[in-house]
């Protein structure tokens, strides 16, 4: 059995607390947190009234659409490598679906990745990311433990790498990216390439795609959901190599797509025709999301690093993987220990919530967490647009009082240290 989605299980608690009246801060959701681009919800509507089938992959506008968006970031595409559908979830369940082997996954990485694994039956190797970054696995360690795992009968096949990455909110280098890909090509696996924060990265122009590198072995996706905020929407693509590899898989993912869901919904492939031209107002669009989640994220980044929580500096998207190790021995003391103690009291002593990185394949022990900072922009569409146009969001009242909370919540914890010190004076 596969359990409900932790990433959409907590947003649905948080939003019934909210519901009942309770002062909330979201940290546990990713969702980008910003309104619509008024141009975009233009071409929406007047897409309305297309209501036919199209094909499978997406008609042949989106598609070009797609390969030059591909092209404008040295990947050369062609339309007819391009597959469209509703999310770019539906392309990654497809893709492991149809490729062959077990699933090589960094540690931590997104929950849907092993719980599609799951579905399809595959097992999950996990390899520990870098201290440097998430997203890939540490290359140190990567070549070893596919080595052991085919000595222990396992059968490693699809290495999946996020960039940049969710949960960690980091992009990996250049240098790391082309080691992982150098181990991939030595062991034979296709690599997924997620890259749908790829837009929303602090410098975009230093997300290097494993496609440079491996261009007959790896698949890209990607989708609207960050970098348009468009989540519910539901907009995914995907970029397919050429070469027998690819040409069999699309193959494959062309024939489950027509079984389970036939194609992208017409009027959204117009939106991410559209979108994928990158005309001017929606690459000003991301330019300013953009600024506006490095500010938050740089400013709760703060918060947790103030205290001792060890955490990585974010350079992408919206999200923080901070460590309560350093405070350990002092949340021992006053009976909390381990992520869910910790993100328990978080919620029920201060409305704060966080994802335990358990949800992430990480050490269910370990007291570390993923934070999403994009919920802090407003509750409303004014106070959105107010803190997207904004050149200090961080001091805007509501932004401000959300990281008063989390700075309340979290000095709570460094407090202990003191009352200990006293009591052994």
């Amino acid at each position: 059995m596969v359990a409900h989605s932790a990433t959409l299980a907590i947003n649905e608690r948080l939003a019934a607390r909210r519901a009942a009246g309770e002062q909330v801060v979201h940290l546990g959701f990713g969702e980008a947190g910003l309104p619509v681009l008024p141009s975009v919800a233009d071409v929406l509507r007047d897409a309305a009234g297309r209501n036919g089938y199209g094909p499978v992959v997406g008609d042949a506008r989106v598609r070009e659409a797609a390969a030059g968006y591909f092209t404008r970031r040295d990947l050369p595409t062609a339309a007819d490598q391009i597959v469209t559908a509703p999310g770019s979830k539906a392309l990654l369940y497809a893709l492991i679906a149809a490729l062959p082997g077990d699933v090589v996954l960094p540690r931590p990485s997104w929950v849907t990745y092993a719980a599609q694994a799951a579905l399809t039956g595959k097992r999950v190797l996990w390899v520990d990311v870098a201290e440097e970054a998430g997203g890939v696995p540490d290359p140190d360690l990567l070549a070893d433990a596919l080595t052991r795992s085919r000595r222990e009968g396992g059968n490693p096949g699809v290495l999946v790498l996020t960039l940049p990455d969710n949960p960690t909110g980091t992009v990996a280098s250049a240098e790391l990216i082309k080691r992982v890909c150098a181990i991939a090509e030595e062991h034979d696996l296709a690599v997924i390439s997620d890259e749908i924060y790829r837009d929303v990265a602090y410098q975009p122009e230093k997300v290097i795609s494993p496609a440079v590198h491996i261009p007959d072995r790896c698949f890209v996706t990607g989708g609207l959901s960050k970098s348009m905020a468009l989540g519910g929407w539901r907009i995914g693509f995907a970029r397919f190599p050429t070469g027998e590899l690819g040409t069999r898989t699309l193959d494959t993912v062309i024939g489950l797509a027509s079984e389970v869901w036939s194609s992208l919904a017409a009027p959204m492939q117009e939106v991410t025709a559209h979108v994928l031209d990158e005309p001017a107002e929606v690459t000003a669009h991301i330019a300013s999301s953009r600024a506006l989640h490095e500010a938050v994220s740089t400013a709760v980044h703060h918060e947790f690093t103030a205290v001792g929580a060890s955490c990585r500096k974010p350079t992408a998207a919206f999200y923080l993987y901070p460590d309560f190790s350093p405070l350990a021995a002092d949340l021992a003391e006053h009976g909390i220990e381990g992520a869910d103690a910790v993100a328990d009291h978080l919620l029920d002593h201060h409305g704060i919530g966080v994802l335990t990185g358990s949800a992430f394949g990480d050490d269910p022990t370990a007291p570390r967490f993923r934070v999403a900072t994009s919920l802090l922009y407003g509750d409303t569409d004014e106070q959105r647009w107010e803190a997207l146009r904004s050149a200090d969001p961080v001091a805007l009242p509501w932004i401000d009082n959300a990281l008063n909370r989390i700075r309340t919540a979290l000095e709570s914890f460094r407090r202990y240290d003191a009352r200990r010190t006293v009591r052994r004076r």
